[in-house]
């Protein structure tokens, strides 16, 4: 664990189930690890990304005040996805929970099982649009844009509506 706090920049991802309780149960989740939350974004609904023929997403950013390092952290969300139903079958596929850790502070880390920044983070607008909400002047630590600014410039189609104000 390490010594200061650092806000890590989370992603809730659902399109299975009832939808709204899984990221409340997430929520609550989250809150019972060491550290605070210190935002939520709204939730947005967009079409699945990467796969055809799946149910629409609801995603939600959350912003996370820890002390616990990158992979220390990632381990107790994994643990959360499973608590909460989370079956790993394919890529991209279906999920009842997803928990994705887009930025911690301003680090790069790069591990066999962890990158932060999120690699794809630029390309894909379920992600964007409620980082840019939550944390629009946040600068990506390798881009150095803003939140904003990649939601402005990504190319992805995907389209992503407001479904409920955080």
């Amino acid at each position: 664990m390490q010594e200061t706090e650092t806000t890590a920049y989370l992603l809730l991802g659902t399109n299975q189930g009832d939808r709204e309780h899984h990221l409340e149960s997430a929520r609550h989740a989250i809150m019972r690890l060491p550290g605070v939350i210190t935002g939520v974004s709204g939730i947005y609904e967009t079409e699945a990304w990467g796969t055809v023929g799946q149910s629409p997403f609801l995603n939600q950013a959350i912003a996370f005040r820890t002390s616990q390092d990158p992979e220390a952290l990632l381990g107790r969300l994994l643990q959360i996805e499973r608590e909460l139903g989370r079956v790993r079958r394919e890529r991209w596929g279906d999920r009842t929970l997803d928990i994705d850790i887009i930025y911690y502070g301003s680090r790069v880390w790069h591990s066999p099982t962890l990158e932060i920044p999120h690699p794809r983070l630029h390309l894909r607008n379920f992600a964007l649009y409620p980082l840019a909400e939550l944390a629009p002047d946040f600068l990506h630590p390798v881009f150095n844009k803003s939140n904003a600014e990649l939601l402005r410039e990504s190319v992805d189609t995907l389209r992503c509506c407001l479904c409920s104000a955080g």
